[in-house]
């Protein structure tokens, strides 16, 4: 019988063949590489909001603690929002007719609370508790960043599962003394792994991995 292809047939074979596998593994690191860049985590983009709050200013300026507006994050799994009147406490005095804080005031006016726009947001199927994580000693900084160096918030690290359990397998390199989960400034000592160690015995911190501990 006569042959049906030219001998080059088997080279042409074998570079598309190799040049089909390149294409996909091209393809899928690019697609992992979109997957964890800032595009899709949106680490480091801040978030426009109805006001231009300012972490930097009251946070960092003003020395205001977390959890004068953040009033649940000890004791509920949602941290919470300050309601307006919260901001009227100050700002029926200060900057009291300035043009940028309108919408303030027209929410305390009406009753209407502003739409923030959220800066983390977890999947349906993801539980997370801040009380939990405040009375083991994770500091806010450690999840939210220097967020009193923030003029506009934007989010400091990228929520992904490896991040989570990058702590849950080693607390002991991240948690702190309670009385220093809320200041901003605090930094881990020399001895760090000494003192987590001390804390994760004194707290009672479990090193939760299981699937159904945050997917419930």
């Amino acid at each position: 019988m006569a042959q049906l292809f030219h001998r080059s047939a088997n080279t042409i074979a074998r570079a598309s063949i190799l040049g089909a596998v390149l294409a996909l593994a091209v393809t899928g690191g690019m697609l992992w590489a979109l997957y964890r860049s800032g595009y899709q985590t949106e680490v480091g983009v801040p978030r426009q909001q109805p006001v231009p709050f300012s972490h930097k200013h009251h946070a960092g300026g003003m020395g205001i603690d977390c959890r004068y507006c953040h009033t649940s994050v000890e004791n509920s799994s949602y941290a919470g929002l300050p309601p307006t009147e919260t901001c009227m406490s100050c700002h029926s005095l200060i900057w009291a007719d300035a043009p940028v804080l309108e919408p303030v005031r027209a929410s305390f006016r009406t009753g209407e609370p502003l739409q923030w726009t959220r800066v983390y947001r977890l999947p349906d199927f993801v539980y997370f508790d801040h009380s939990i994580h405040v009375n083991k000693g994770v500091g806010c900084s450690t999840c939210h960043g220097r967020v009193d160096q923030m003029p506009l918030t934007w989010r400091a690290n990228t929520l992904l599962m490896e991040w989570c359990l990058e702590c849950h397998r080693q607390p002991e390199h991240f948690v702190r003394p309670r009385e220093y989960v809320f200041q901003m400034d605090w930094n881990p000592p020399a001895d760090q792994l000494s003192l987590g160690r001390r804390l994760v015995a004194q707290y009672n911190i479990r090193k939760l991995t299981d699937c159904y501990t945050c997917h419930r």
